[in-house]
């Protein structure tokens, strides 16, 4: 069974919580001889030090019906890179894994940065940038799904669940988005999604006017899960942001490029927990302040594409707009907490929206002052017209990193 979102948009896949992890693998395992299915994890070293990613991978090497695993590492040198080697040797897939630090990495980029076609600075997209095109160079995959590697509730039936639209040969989805209910420890989390996403998507709609592409984003129960799947094709046209506006622009990518009915979210799991960013850093800036900032622009950006006269004055209504949206919503989930017997902080969740009310403004000063700024970093089908055996020589690169000593 399925469940319709009333305004029909995408498809909602919540009954496979129903079925045992077992009972989806036996179909998976079914489903990878005509659909075979590859991991991405970006990951930065500091990660393999906490429990949450060793978790995974011991969850992850059970996982019999994945072809190739292939890790993003950032922030290594070579003797952290030999360790993440020791690390991921348990996994039993082939897996692979990208030193986006190391030399040969880094010359391909300065290579690419010289022809206009390198990943910004270091961050999430670059090195899921990377990762997929290794993905695409090594071909062993017709279905490529994502996850963060800081999930302390992680078993390998979320990834399962993820993978069965695309990967069912029966199906024609083409990219499939998790979502979950952000409820750990006694409290509600996901602040971001909740506080300003939820509020700033009903509000775009009341200043700038209903559309599309406000109803198809509204339509994700949780649009910043960054848990999502797709078929391999899909990668090729993707451009794919290089801040905190990845998933949102991801989502914005394939409302762009396919039908919404070849787009769908799956429930994956019941309980989710990661780890938490503080509202900003000592600086006032960084954590929730910086990735609300960039959800912003990459929302205003998709907008200004789509020919929605974006001014001044109109972001200064949307900040008063968003706000008693946000403080209405607040109070909603107060309502919430309580007949669930949940904790609830108000002082905190208003702090949380003043935040994001100032994170409007700033985005919306931040896109005026630079209209030709280029947020995505360019699609591979775009880096292979300019240098054609760019996949080649990522692919040869990973491969020597694999294989050197010391």
């Amino acid at each position: 069974m399925s469940d319709f979102h009333q305004n029909g948009v995408i498809t909602t896949f919540h009954d496979l919580g129903r079925r045992s992890t077992a009972s989806i693998e036996d179909d998976l395992r079914g489903f990878a001889e005509k659909r075979p299915m590859s991991l991405i994890l970006p990951a930065l070293y500091s990660e393999l030090e906490r429990p949450a990613l060793s978790r995974i991978v011991d969850e992850l090497a059970e996982a019999d019906w994945l072809s190739e695993i292939v890790i993003g590492l950032d922030r290594a040198d070579r003797a952290q890179f030999e360790h993440a080697r020791e690390f991921f040797s348990r996994l039993p897939q082939r897996h692979r894994i990208l030193w986006n630090d190391g030399p040969r990495l880094r010359e391909l980029d300065a290579e690419l940065e010289r022809e206009g076609l390198a990943p910004g600075e270091p961050g999430k997209g670059r090195n899921v940038w990377y990762c997929t095109g290794y993905a695409l160079a090594s071909e062993r995959a017709e279905c490529i799904a994502l996850h963060d590697c800081d999930i302390t509730t992680y078993e390998r039936g979320m990834l399962a669940r993820l993978f069965y639209p695309v990967a069912n040969p029966a199906f024609d989805y083409e990219f499939s988005k998790g979502y979950y209910a952000r409820v750990a420890d006694g409290r509600i989390n996901g602040r971001v999604g909740r506080l300003l996403v939820g509020p700033l998507l009903r509000s775009l709609r009341q200043v700038y006017g209903e559309s599309e592409y406000l109803e198809y984003l509204s339509s994700f129960r949780y649009p910043l899960c960054g848990e999502f799947a797709m078929r391999a094709h899909v990668l090729n046209g993707l451009k794919i942001p290089g801040d905190w506006g990845l998933e949102i622009g991801m989502l914005s990518e394939v409302y762009r490029d396919y039908a919404t009915r070849q787009v769908c979210q799956v429930e994956i799991a019941d309980a989710y927990d990661h780890k938490h960013q503080p509202l900003a850093e000592a600086d006032g800036t960084g954590g929730l302040a910086r990735m609300g900032n960039d959800i912003v622009q990459s929302l205003l950006r998709k907008l200004a594409t789509m020919g929605v006269p974006l001014t001044s004055d109109s972001f200064r209504v949307l900040k008063a707009t968003y706000y008693r949206n946000a403080l209405d919503i607040v109070e909603v989930y107060r309502h919430e907490a309580e007949m669930s017997g949940l904790g609830f902080d108000q002082h905190a969740e208003e702090a949380a929206v003043e935040l994001f009310t100032k994170a409007i403004l700033d985005a919306g000063g931040a896109f005026s002052a630079r209209p030709d700024d280029k947020p995505f970093i360019p699609s591979w089908s775009r880096v292979r017209s300019a240098v054609p055996d760019v996949l080649d020589r990522l692919r040869d690169a990973v491969e020597a990193d694999q294989q050197a000593t010391g």
